[in-house]
This record gives C-alpha cells, structure tokens and sequence, in this order.
C-alpha cells in the first residue's frame, strides 16, 4: 500500500521498456523517487543520469541507479527483466529462460520490499506473473502483470480508427492470455453507449463480421508487425505501465485489465494467471470485475486458460 507523501518507484530492467517506462513516468511527476536495476549495471547509470539531465524542465525528483538492496521502501517494483524472443525460439523456450531470470529477481523483492506491490511486464507476462506470485508467497492482489492493457489499447484505437470517433469514447476489452489465446469482448464492446454492431450498422453502413476479424487479427500481430518495422516495441507498453502506476500511486479504484492468480472465484478460472478487467488502487488489485461473456466469448476463455496451464505444467 501507498503510505505517506515520498512515492519511490523502483524497475528492475534498464532495456528499451524499462527505461522508456521511466521516461513516461518522470514526465507524469507522480512519484519523487525512481531506481532503476539492471544487471548491466552501466547502462542503468546511463540511463539515470540521462533523465536527470532534464530535471530542470520538470518536477523535482530523484532518478538514480541501484542495487537490489535499493529495492527498500518502494512502492512498486516493475519487472522487466528477461530476453526477448529470438526468431524460431518456441514460447516454451523464453518462459522457462525467463523463470530462472524472475526467481532471482523475486528472491530479491521478498528480501528487501516484503510490502512492494509487484507489477510483471517481463514476457510471456502471464506465466511470469503467475512464477512471481508462487516464488514470493505474496498476497494475490499484491502481484500482477500488465496483461491485456496493452492489448485493449490497441483494440479500443482500432475501433475508434474504424468507426471514426475518439479513441476515449470506446469501452471494450481483451481478456484472457497476452498472446495468441486472448479473447475481444465483442458482446460488451461499445461507442458511447452503444454497442458496436450497431453503431457499425447504422454509422459505417454494412455488416460488421469481416471488420471484426479484421480487428481481430490486426490486434494479435500488432506486437509482430511493430518488431519488424524496428526490432522492438516500447512506447505503448510504457504507457499501458504508466496508466496502471497511475492508478496505483493516485489510488483511483480504475478498471484495467491485468493479470493476475485465478483461484476459481472468476469463471471457475484456477492455476493459472489471466488478464480480467480489475479495480486497480494503492492495495494493488482491490477485486476483480465481472463482465457478461457470451457462449462464444466464455468458451475462448477457458480455451484461454487450458494453453496457459500446457505452458506453466511444463515449466513450473
């Protein structure tokens, strides 16, 4: 929990995302401490001394370079350490790589910030999430992932391009897997109020089935396409981190699809950890909101769920 008026953010990953997750949040002020952390410890001090060559432009804050015993006092811990994904590399392969990389890391958070709330951003980010709640022993609102944030951004701009209205006036949500599984909440996807089909019907005239797929598919490859027009993708995922810290440090009880532990209270969901919409506020995950799924929508989910469970039988 957030407690007192000294807010320190603490990264543990000084890549392209961990540092550009540092860079969106300095210029948001809403923290005065951040640490970053990273095994090449010079490229931490790099990008440190980077930002606050820019302090004079902004908010007073303290922006340093750390070892994991700075992890002290935080109130977050991101985590986004790990490698990427090499080209013919199995998902299989980076989640069990990418364990052993969290584990140490964890063994760390546990030492030093018992009472951080822990935010997974490390790929493949539902696996991970559900290692780190497993290896930490914390609470389950305690430890999540950015899950499908990112991926309901890019769903919702979708949308608005398509139907030809601000980004912000579309309510619509991916579930389920960060990957090749998660499922678009068609059934409850809305413009203002009204549901999409009909707003397509009677706005962009004509059948919205194909557009759908379109979407669909355009949302899943994103990340893909992104990575091969420049090997990496960072500006959006910060800013899916950055919305989520906002909700965290502003105690804003907003609603955000994260990942986190499934217990079998949400959609008879266990052993696995998920993206669902979730009230996220200074506790972290305070509940986890219920949406109507349609037949279609609730048997993706499970489906979901099953491919998850394949990946985390194989490696945990």
């Amino acid at each position: 929990m957030i407690k007192g008026n000294s807010k320190k953010l603490a990264i543990i990953g000084a890549g392209t995302v961990g540092t550009t997750i540092a860079y969106s949040v300095m210029l948001s002020e809403m923290v005065s401490e951040i640490v970053l952390i990273d095994i090449n410890k010079n490229k931490a001090l790099g990008e440190a001394a980077d930002m606050n060559h820019g302090l004079s432009f902004i908010k007073q804050m303290n922006i340093r370079a750390g070892e994991y015993e700075d992890l002290k006092d935080s109130d977050v811990v991101v985590i986004t350490a790990g490698i990427n994904r090499k080209p013919g590399q199995t998902r299989l392969d980076l989640a069990k790589i990418n364990i052993s990389i969290v584990k140490d890391i964890t063994d760390n958070i546990v030492k030093y910030a018992p009472n951080a709330i822990v935010l997974v951003v490390s790929n493949p980010v539902d696996i991970l999430t559900y290692a780190v709640q497993k290896f930490s022993g914390f609470p389950k609102n305690q430890v999540f992932g950015s899950g499908t944030a990112l991926d309901t951004g890019r769903f919702r701009y979708l949308i608005s391009e398509c139907c030809k209205v601000d980004v912000t006036n579309v309510h619509s949500y991916i579930i389920g897997e960060h990957g090749d599984s998660e499922v678009p909440v068609w059934s409850t996807a809305n413009i203002a109020g009204k549901k999409f089909k009909d707003f397509y019907k009677m706005y962009c005239n004509g059948d919205c089935t194909c557009k759908m797929q379109e979407i669909e598919n355009e949302v899943k490859t994103a990340g893909a396409k992104i990575i091969e027009l420049k090997k990496v993708t960072n500006f959006g995922i910060a800013l899916s981190v950055r919305r989520i810290l906002k909700a965290i440090y502003g105690n804003e009880n907003s609603i955000i699809p994260v990942s986190s532990v499934m217990d079998g209270s949400e959609y008879g969901i266990s052993g696995v950890a998920l993206s669902l919409p979730s009230v996220i506020n200074s506790n972290g995950i305070d509940r986890i909101f219920h949406i109507d799924l349609d037949e279609t929508e609730m048997q993706k989910l499970k489906e979901s769920e099953q491919k998850l469970k394949e990946v985390i039988n194989q490696v945990l």
